[in-house]
């Protein structure tokens, strides 16, 4: 890795386990990361700010995208389909910066077999599957229907999790923060391999 170069770290996890909490305190606590907006077909939510929180393409606008190879990664969740711009990547590493991503496990894999020496896989566990569900059900974001999808998704989630670079349970959510920025400074300034 050369000095200079963007550092790409992956915050991946079930739903429902912290990720995306985890990111933004690390983005509060890092204020000269940035954060990889995703594109996304799926509905905008309250809230929710295109180009901050996603980029809300049509179904056709992310088809274009596809064919034309402008997305690192991209996968139909739940109906929905989710992506990383290459430009974004892109224009990160070349400007030094560390960037994080709040995405899926395929996802995750994919960035890092695209960029090998640039990515730091970490991977947010649930203390248990029961937990999981409780926190998912009291969330109240996705109807009953949505809720069982995405259970069904958790042992692909977590057996894929184990190829990840690093893995932190999240049953204290101050100390998984604390651990995942002690992880990503540790990487961030490791440059010398």
């Amino acid at each position: 890795m050369t000095h200079g170069r963007g550092k790409l770290i992956v915050i991946s996890a079930p739903s429902g386990c912290g990720k995306t909490t985890i990111t933004n305190a690390l983005l509060r606590r890092n204020p000269e990361f940035i954060f990889s907006v995703s594109a996304t077909t799926r509905t905008k939510r309250r809230n929710e700010v295109h180009g901050k929180h996603y980029f809300f393409l049509t179904e056709d606008e992310f088809r274009k995208a596809i064919d034309n190879n402008e997305l690192v990664e991209w996968e139909e969740i739940y109906g929905d389909c989710y992506g990383t711009l290459k430009r974004v990547i892109d224009e990160a590493l070349e400007s030094g910066k560390v960037i994080l991503f709040d995405i899926d496990v395929n996802g995750g894999l994919s960035i890092k077999k695209h960029y090998p020496d640039d990515t730091v896989l970490i991977f947010i566990k649930p203390p248990s599957l029961e937990d999981l569900k409780k926190r998912l059900r009291g969330r109240k974001t996705e109807g009953v229907e949505q809720l069982e999808r995405r259970l069904q998704r958790v042992p692909m989630e977590l057996e894929k999790g184990k190829l990840f670079d690093y893995s932190i349970v999240n049953d204290d959510l101050d100390k998984a923060i604390h651990e995942v920025n002690k992880i990503v400074h540790n990487e961030i300034h490791s440059v010398t391999n």
